[in-house]
């Protein structure tokens, strides 16, 4: 295991980290959006 076989694997894992993250930067967050709520939240 001489020849970085960790180091480049790890590379690889920070480069599919990196674009994952990538796409789920311009993804809408799910939730509740603040038209489907109630004016007053005590009704």
């Amino acid at each position: 295991m001489a020849d970085n076989y960790l180091e480049k694997h790890y590379e690889d894992y920070l480069k599919r980290k990196a674009a994952w993250e990538k796409s789920r930067r311009h993804k809408p967050v799910p939730g509740v959006s603040e038209y489907d709520r109630p004016e007053d939240e005590a009704l």
